[in-house]
C-alpha cells in the first residue's frame, strides 16, 4: 500500500507523518481537572498500547493541572483548547506535547503569535481541528451548508495564521460524521498541502455502531494512503478507541499488534461450543502486545488449513480438537481442554 509523504512531525517521543507507522491515539473523557482520575486513565490507555493521548483543557484549573498529569504520563499528552489563547500557552508551559486549537477563534493575529511561540519555544506541534459540526458561519453561507471545499478552506485558513509565523509544526484533521463528506475533505487537502493528517470520523457513536462506522471511514482513507495517525471516536471507555484503532491498522497490514484471531463464523458442521471458545480465548489473551496470529476454527472443511497458517490455532471435530502450532499438529485435545491449551501454547510463544 502506497503511503502519501508527508512532512514529519514528533509530537513527545512519537513521530508522526514521514516514514514513521500510522500511530493510535485516544482522548481521556475524565475531569482534567481531577488530576488522578486522569492519570490513572492515561495509564491504562498507555497499557492497551495508546501513543498519544488527548485531554480537554477547559479552564486555567485543567491547564495547571497539566503539570502532573505529564509529569506522570508514560505516553505524550496533547492539550486540547478552544477560545482561550492563554490555556494554550499555559499547557505549552505544563509540559503538552503538542496543542490542538483552531487559531481563528483563539483572538487576532497578535494572540495567535503568542501561541506560536510558546509552541516554538518548546519543540511542540499545533493540530488544526476542523470540525462538520463548528465550521465558521461565513464559509458556511458562502457553499449553502457543510461541504468538503468549506472544510478544507477553513483549515487552510487557521493554516495561514500559522504559517505567516513561519510555523510549520502542524498536522490537521477535518472530522465529520458522515462518511463520504469526510473523504471527500481528507482526498482533498491531501492534494493541497503536505502536513500530516489526523483522520477520524467525529461523533462516531456507540462501541457497536461506532466501530463499524470509524472502521468504514478510516480505512476508506487509509487505503488510499491518506492518514498519520488515527483516532476512534466511540462514546463509552476510550480504551475500546485504542483497541478498534489498533484492529483497522492491523487489518490493512500497516500495524502489527498484539494478537489477531482467526475465527469462522459457524456453521451446521460445527461440533463444538465455538462461539464460547473463540469468546473465552480473546478475553483470556487482551493483556498480550506481542504480534501473534491465533486460528479457532470450527471444523475439518477449512478449519486445518486456516489453523496451519496461523501461529497457532485450533481446528474443532465431534466433542474434540487439533491443537496446530506453526503449522504442524501438535495433538488432539477434548473439548473442555480446548481453551486452557490453546492459552498455554500462546502463553509460550508470546514470553
Amino acid at each position: 500500500m502506497h503511503r502519501r509523504l508527508t512532512r514529519q512531525i514528533s509530537v513527545g517521543g512519537v513521530r508522526v507523518g514521514g516514514d514513521a507507522s500510522v500511530s493510535v491515539q485516544s482522548m481521556t473523557n475524565t475531569d482534567t481537572r481531577d488530576i488522578r482520575s486522569t492519570i490513572n486513565q492515561i495509564m491504562e490507555l498507555a497499557r492497551e498500547g495508546c501513543e498519544i493521548a488527548r485531554v480537554a483543557v477547559p479552564d486555567g484549573t485543567a491547564a495547571d493541572a497539566l503539570r502532573d498529569i505529564t509529569g506522570e504520563s508514560p505516553i505524550p499528552v496533547i492539550a486540547d483548547i478552544h477560545f482561550d489563547y492563554k490555556l494554550a500557552i499555559m499547557a505549552a508551559a505544563n509540559g503538552a506535547s503538542g496543542l490542538r486549537l483552531n487559531p481563528g477563534n483563539i483572538g487576532g493575529a497578535d494572540r495567535v503569535r503568542e501561541v506560536v511561540k510558546a509552541a516554538r519555544e518548546r519543540g511542540i506541534p499545533i493540530r488544526i481541528g476542523v470540525n462538520a459540526g463548528s465550521l465558521e458561519k461565513s464559509i458556511l453561507e458562502k457553499y449553502g451548508g457543510v461541504t468538503p471545499e468549506g472544510l478544507v478552506e477553513s483549515a487552510l485558513g487557521h493554516v495561514r495564521l500559522l504559517e505567516e509565523e513561519n510555523f510549520r509544526d502542524i498536522k490537521i484533521s477535518l472530522k465529520a460524521f458522515d462518511i463520504p463528506l469526510m473523504v471527500q475533505a481528507y482526498s482533498l487537502i491531501a492534494e493541497k498541502v503536505d502536513y500530516p493528517l489526523h483522520i477520524g470520523v467525529t461523533e462516531a457513536g456507540t462501541p457497536w455502531a461506532g466501530t463499524i462506522r470509524s472502521a468504514v471511514g478510516i480505512a476508506a482513507l487509509l487505503s488510499r494512503g491518506i492518514g498519520d495517525t488515527i483516532r476512534v471516536s466511540l462514546t463509552g471507555n476510550p480504551v475500546e478507541e485504542v483497541r478498534v484503532g489498533f484492529e483497522i491498522l492491523k487489518s490493512l497490514n500497516l500495524r502489527q499488534h498484539g494478537p489477531t484471531v482467526i475465527s469462522c463464523p459457524t456453521c451446521g458442521r460445527t461440533e463444538i461450543e465455538l462461539v464460547k471458545i473463540a469468546e473465552e480465548v480473546e478475553k483470556r489473551i487482551r493483556h498480550i502486545t506481542k504480534p501473534i496470529k491465533i486460528a479457532i476454527m470450527g471444523c475439518v472443511v477449512n478449519g486445518p488449513g486456516e489453523a496451519r497458517e496461523a501461529d497457532v490455532g485450533i481446528a474443532g471435530g465431534r466433542g474434540t480438537g487439533l491443537l496446530f502450532r506453526k503449522g504442524q499438529v501438535i495433538r488432539k485435545i477434548e473439548e473442555a481442554d480446548l481453551v486452557d491449551e490453546l492459552l498455554k501454547e500462546i502463553e509460550s510463544m508470546t514470553v
